[in-house]
C-alpha cells in the first residue's frame, strides 16, 4: 500500500507546502525511508520527527527538507527543525486520532514527509500552524485518492498556477 498527498497552506514566506508518502514498511516505502535516512547530504540532513525529545510520532515519520539549509544556526534551520517539525508531529498526529491514518495499521507504516520551508520565512508559529494543517491535509488526500483525474483537468482547464508563477493567458 501506498499514499500520496500534496497539500499547500499559508500564504507568502510563511507557508507550508508538503508532500506525504505513507506506505508499509516492508515495501518499496520502507526501503526508500531508510535509504534516505542513512544517505544524508549538504544542507539536506533527514531525520525522524518527535512529538517531543525521545518520543517519536507513530507511525514513524521521515522529515525531508525541500529547501537546502544553508546556515545550520540561522533562522531557516531553526525555522526548519523547530516549528515545521512541531508541525507534521502536529499533523501526523491529528491525522492518526481522526482515523485518517489507521491506529491498528500503524506498527507497519511509515510517513515521508517533504517538507518546505522557505528561506526567508519568519514567524515560527505560522510556519508550525501551516505545517500542521498541511500535513494532515496531504494525508488525507493521499487517503481519499485525491486529486482524481476529474478534479485535475478540471484545474488545467481553467488554468494552471502556483503561488509562484501564474502564466499570462
Amino acid at each position: 500500500m501506498i499514499q500520496v498527498g500534496e497539500c499547500f497552506v499559508g500564504e507568502g514566506v510563511d507557508a507550508a507546502h508538503l508532500n506525504t508518502v505513507l506506505g508499509d514498511r516492508d515495501g518499496p516505502v520502507g526501503a526508500a525511508w531508510v535509504t534516505s535516512l542513512a544517505t544524508p547530504t549538504a544542507g539536506f540532513a533527514r531525520f525522524v520527527v518527535v512529538a517531543r525529545p525521545g518520543v517519536a510520532v507513530q507511525p514513524l515519520t521521515l522529515f525531508v527538507n525541500k529547501a537546502q539549509i544553508v546556515d545550520d544556526g540561522g533562522l531557516h534551520a531553526r525555522l526548519t527543525w523547530g516549528p515545521a517539525q512541531a508541525g507534521v508531529a502536529a499533523g501526523v498526529g491529528d491525522a492518526l486520532a481522526e482515523g485518517i491514518v489507521d491506529p491498528a495499521a500503524v506498527a507497519g507504516l511509515l510517513v515521508v514527509a517533504a517538507v518546505w520551508v522557505d528561506p526567508a520565512a519568519a514567524d515560527a508559529e505560522a510556519v508550525f500552524a501551516n505545517n500542521r494543517v498541511a500535513t494532515r491535509g496531504a494525508l488525507a488526500a493521499g487517503a481519499a485518492g485525491r486529486p482524481d483525474v476529474a478534479e485535475v483537468l478540471d484545474a488545467v482547464a481553467a488554468g494552471v498556477w502556483n503561488p509562484f508563477f501564474s502564466p499570462a493567458r
